[in-house]
């Protein structure tokens, strides 16, 4: 799967970045908490740098898990169980180790579900930018396809990290290889809309 150019990222003017860290303006609560969820796991991802596997996370709200689960508090910073008695949005995402095989991310993302108690879901992906003119000189055999793609010196590699809560609402973050730093990361509701479907439908 490759982006067009209008899916490139941007900065979205509902989020703003200061030092690395995603700060809200104008967003319903839930989704705050979800864009700075979002944005988080995408660091943590950025951390280990680019080429690597496609990342599944959890979405719990972190208040409830704590009340569920007392011993969770041992586990947590101080400073986010702090915030989570604060703000009953708070996010704590969880990795899923052992992803099933699929042989395409479309179909990992159909064969996933989660139980009631998981309040939304993100996954992060690497992806292969072309703008729309280039695309259109693709080969349409696979191969050649991926040659042309790595070939291409108007190629962008991009890391996209999508989040979606159970109640509806979903959050984009998108890194390019060619600006990889924290305060260059676009963010957005809808910035990759056919994932953001996709990540929605596994918590339907």
């Amino acid at each position: 799967m490759s982006l067009h150019d209008d899916h490139a990222p941007a900065p979205s003017d509902d989020v703003a970045h200061r030092n690395g860290e995603a700060t809200t303006t104008a967003l319903a609560l839930p989704v705050a908490a979800l864009a700075e969820a979002v944005h988080e796991i995408e660091r943590h991802v950025a951390s280990g740098g680019w080429d690597g596997p496609v990342r599944v996370f959890a979405l719990v709200g972190t208040a409830r898990a704590l009340d569920a689960e007392p011993t969770l508090e041992a586990q947590l910073p101080a400073e986010v169980v702090a915030r989570a008695r604060r703000d009953p949005h708070h996010l704590t995402s969880v990795e899923q180790e052992e992803l099933p095989a699929a042989p395409s991310l479309e179909d990992l993302l159909a064969g996933l579900s989660w139980p009631p108690a998981v309040d939304g879901a993100a996954v992060v992906v690497e992806r292969v930018v072309l703008p729309p003119a280039a695309e259109e000189g693709m080969p349409p055999e696979p191969d050649a396809a991926l040659e042309y793609l790595m070939a291409h010196p108007d190629r962008q590699d991009v890391r996209i990290a999508v989040g979606a809560l159970r109640s509806g609402g979903s959050w984009c973050a998108v890194r390019t290889r060619a600006n990889d730093a924290d305060d260059q990361v676009g963010g957005g509701p809808d910035l990759v809309p056919g994932l953001v479907e996709a990540v929605r439908a596994t918590l339907a």
